[in-house]
């Protein structure tokens, strides 16, 4: 998988390793302005350092905002003293959400901008910043590494002066996650996505060897880093739910959080990349939002006809099957179900789904009397459910060319998913991914669990039910031989 823009991935990034294994993700909302911050009591070695975490892009709903073009991995909050200024981010680039590359400053000066750009919401990647100002080659002295491979074309590249220091490693604050604009310290650029095996060495310019390393596909899979990390250095892997700025590094240098909470600690890794709503295929355009990790789609403008896929694509007639689930938050006039990977997305107020096989109202806005079939471009009368409530929970089961659609672990109509009776759709073949949106104009929220957050971004008291190969977290236990859309589970 690439790690560039791809519209509709077929199966995740950053797959499997044979060796070592992240359990869990630290889920930064935008909308909650969460971040983590630490002030240093002493300077640590302001020439030599190094950043190194996995990320997964979020929504990139905040790059749309004028005051809100940056998502922040790291910053020194010195920002109303610019000599101390020191920032790497992603960015939409002169204010176009096209054009999302990575940035690093410091003082006034942009160090590096990349050329080419980073918007694929489907995969981890994987970035180490290296700062080693003492090096007596100019171009060493900034070095930036995207999954193991460094990155030489930059739209802008200003090498530090020999010895050059800038406020990272200052005794300041600093933060993971956010930083003060410095014209305006009301402005903060958060991140939005998520971050992995986060780690920051005081006093070493290490390369991204130390962290991973090529398999035999020669895809970039994490590694165990075994070194050390300096008086200020940090490993921040969010192991702990209750306190996910936790230092595991045995430096003591925590972090402190703030917009958090314990269901932001999630399954979704680069180890196990699970699937999520897609915001560069229809989502990201239209009124309505997505948050929590790409996994919740909140109407808040109250327009109709907002659609969009997972970024996950499987085979509808694998025998084994597949499983998700969303939980209707804020009832409303929803559609979900799946629709063909190639077929494109209805526009206005199109409901042209060719291929698609799913069930509208899964709130009691728009039919009150019941939830009726969407079979390519028409409703059925056929009710799959009648009278759905917000925080009833959506079931769907894919297997055999069949599509069964459960609530509240009832399959209505008399479905049988085990003996693969009475399904609600039949016949189906090719390749089908998850798709779900807004059908009438409402005010709604809904949020997908693909087997990442069995809490349903806090709405839920997780339940701990896995896949047939142990992975995910589910409120109900999926049919036997289900499977999450995960990696692992997709054998990417």
């Amino acid at each position: 998988m690439s790690i560039f823009r791809n519209h509709l991935p077929i199966m995740g990034a950053s797959g499997q390793s044979t060796g070592y294994t992240i359990d869990q993700s630290i889920r930064f909302n935008f909308s909650d302005s969460a971040y983590m911050h630490k002030t240093y009591s002493g300077a640590g070695d302001r020439t030599s350092w190094t950043w190194s975490c996995w990320f997964k892009l979020g929504s990139l709903n905040g790059f749309t905002p004028a005051s809100n073009l940056y998502y922040t991995f790291f910053s020194v909050d010195e920002a109303t003293n610019d000599a101390n200024r020191g920032t790497f981010q992603i960015i939409a680039d002169s204010g176009v959400e096209s054009a999302v590359k990575f940035q690093f400053l410091g003082h006034s000066t942009v160090f590096l901008k990349t050329t080419r750009q980073f918007r694929d919401p489907s995969a981890w990647m994987h970035l180490v910043l290296v700062w080693d100002s003492d090096n007596v080659v100019a171009n060493e002295r900034a070095r930036l590494y995207i999954n193991g491979v460094r990155e030489t074309n930059f739209s802008t590249i200003n090498n530090p002066s020999s010895g050059q220091e800038i406020g990272i490693n200052l005794a300041a604050q600093h933060k993971i996650g956010a930083a003060k604009n410095i014209s305006n310290s009301n402005i903060i650029y958060h991140w939005d996505g998520y971050m992995a095996d986060i780690h920051f060495l005081d006093g070493y310019s290490y390369g991204p060897e130390y962290f991973g390393e090529f398999d035999s596909n020669g895809i970039w899979i994490p590694k165990e880093y075994d070194g050390s990390y300096g008086s200020n250095g940090f490993k921040i892997d969010g192991r702990d739910s209750s306190d996910l700025g936790d230092d595991e590094s045995g430096q003591g240098n925590d972090y402190t959080t703030s917009g958090f909470a314990a269901h932001d600690q999630v399954l979704d890794t680069p180890t196990n990349n699970f699937a999520v709503l897609n915001p560069i295929d229809d989502f990201g355009k239209l009124a309505g939002e997505l948050r929590n990790g790409n996994l919740e789609l909140d109407d808040n403008s109250g327009s109709a006809y907002v659609y969009g896929r997972a970024t996950f694509g499987f085979d509808v007639t694998d025998s084994d099957g597949w499983y998700w689930e969303l939980c209707d938050i804020v009832e409303g006039s929803a559609i979900a179900g799946i629709t063909e990977y190639n077929t494109a997305l209805p526009s206005g107020s199109s409901l042209a789904f060719t291929g698609a096989r799913g069930m509208n109202a899964i709130g009691d806005a728009y039919a009150p009397s019941g939830h009726y079939k969407l079979e390519n471009t028409t409703y059925q009368s056929t009710e799959i459910q009648d009278n759905a409530n917000a925080g009833d929970i959506i079931q769907f089961v894919v297997k055999n060319g069949k599509v069964f659609i459960g609530i509240n672990n009832t399959f209505p109509l008399s479905q049988n998913v085990s003996t693969e009776a009475n399904p609600i759709f039949t016949g189906l073949t090719g390749t089908f991914m998850p798709f779900g949106g807004l059908y009438s104009a409402s005010s709604y929220n809904t949020i997908y669990n693909f087997g990442q957050d069995g809490t349903f971004g806090g709405n839920k008291t997780a339940q701990g039910n896995t896949d047939a190969n142990g992975f995910g977290n589910f409120f109900y236990a999926p049919p036997a031989g289900a499977k999450a859309l995960c990696s692992r589970s997709l054998g990417a």
